[in-house]
């Protein structure tokens, strides 16, 4: 499909199929387009949050086929036909899951921005984790970066999530 942009020049459109949270998506985008964009702005799955379009802060890191990534270095013609999960599909039964319980337990978020990206790559990490050590939780979170709660607290939600429910999730 082709259309033209606002300056006037044609801009080619792909079509995609993306299931997000288990609902299937079939969406136009052009290719340039960030995944973190057509989840944010096409889908309405704001949970994910843009923080450096750099790769070095993980707010837009989602799991995509089972792999936790940073969003804003994919573009969504590279998701075609992937399964993803955004924090807004961590919920368990419309309540928080034991990981998000623990964040709000344990004050592992205070403005929040990061919260989202570090819910989801500790939610990764933990479907494969056995009996994590801390200095293991902190590496598996190296590539999210809070300013305001110096990860205490967001390694000890982990910590206590991943006591309560052993060998996995």
């Amino acid at each position: 499909m082709i259309r033209l942009s606002r300056e006037g020049r044609s801009m080619m459109k792909s079509e995609i199929s993306l299931t997000v949270n288990g609902t299937e998506h079939e969406l136009a985008v052009e290719p340039r387009m960030l995944l973190v964009t057509a989840l944010r702005e096409e889908l309405g799955y704001t949970g994910t949050n843009i923080g450096c379009d750099t790769a070095r802060c993980g707010a837009c890191t989602v799991r995509v086929d089972g792999k936790a990534i940073k969003s804003c270095m994919r573009f969504a013609v590279q998701a075609d036909g992937s399964e993803i999960e955004t924090v807004e599909g961590l919920s368990e039964d419309g309540g928080l899951s034991p990981l998000q319980e623990n964040f709000k337990e344990h004050h592992g978020l205070q403005c929040g921005y990061c919260t989202p990206g570090m819910l989801m790559t500790a939610d990764t990490f933990l479907e494969d984790a056995n009996d994590p050590s801390r200095e293991e939780i902190r590496e598996a979170i190296e590539g999210n970066l809070c300013r305001c709660t110096g990860y205490h607290n967001i390694i000890d939600a982990i910590e206590d999530t991943a006591n309560q429910v052993g060998d996995g999730r």
